[in-house]
């Protein structure tokens, strides 16, 4: 998903259109987590990125989507760039101290 969202509209609240964005998120990641993984492939992981615009946009874990579409709301933006892209996970052995 690389989406610029626009928080404008005749009709509709800007806090529902927050609202919807998170919901819209939200269901982007359940449905590409519900995926079958490939052979070899533990998860699905995500690379995001978050931003005023694309050109700005920076790294960011996928935990902080909703904190930084409430910082957008809380700047009152009128536009947002979000991008989550679906890649493939592979677990790590921890190490145990000596």
């Amino acid at each position: 998903m690389k989406k610029t969202f626009i928080m404008t509209h005749s009709k509709i609240k800007v806090d529902r259109l927050f609202e919807a964005v998170k919901r819209d998120v939200k269901k982007y990641i359940k449905r590409e987590q519900k995926k079958e993984l490939l052979e070899n492939v533990d998860y699905w992981d995500f690379d995001c990125k978050y931003g005023h615009t694309a050109q700005t946009a920076k790294v960011i874990h996928i935990s902080e989507i909703n904190k930084y579409i409430d910082e957008a709301e809380k700047l009152e933006l009128e536009s947002f760039y979000l991008e989550i892209l679906v890649k493939e996970g592979h677990r790590t052995k921890k190490q145990k101290p000596e």
